[in-house]
């Protein structure tokens, strides 16, 4: 089964809040089996719109992360980023080898 990515741009308008989500958010990540490749490092944006926080997480399967995204522990933490953030977040399942 090919692995899945857990893609996010991310525009922080309360940090604070968003803190909070993002304390809570990665270990409800972790209890699916997703781990971070990329978390708000250096980037260039070539084309569409401009989010200062880029975030990608690899999962075992795309059912995976969607269960993670719908579970009791990430609506928790997501609750802190409404409003706290606007945010684009997708799930892609990555070419099978």
């Amino acid at each position: 089964m090919p692995t899945a990515l857990w893609i996010a741009h991310v525009e922080v308008i309360n940090a604070e809040a968003y803190g909070k989500y993002a304390a809570l958010a990665g270990p409800a990540i972790a209890a699916h089996g997703g781990y971070f490749l990329a978390r708000s490092g250096r980037y260039v944006q070539l084309e569409g719109n401009d989010r200062a926080r880029n975030v990608v997480a690899r999962f075992p399967s795309l059912e995976a992360a969607v269960e993670c995204y719908n579970s009791a522990a990430y609506q928790a933490a997501l609750a802190h980023a409404k409003g706290a953030a606007h945010r684009d977040l997708m799930v892609v399942e990555e070419l099978g080898e």
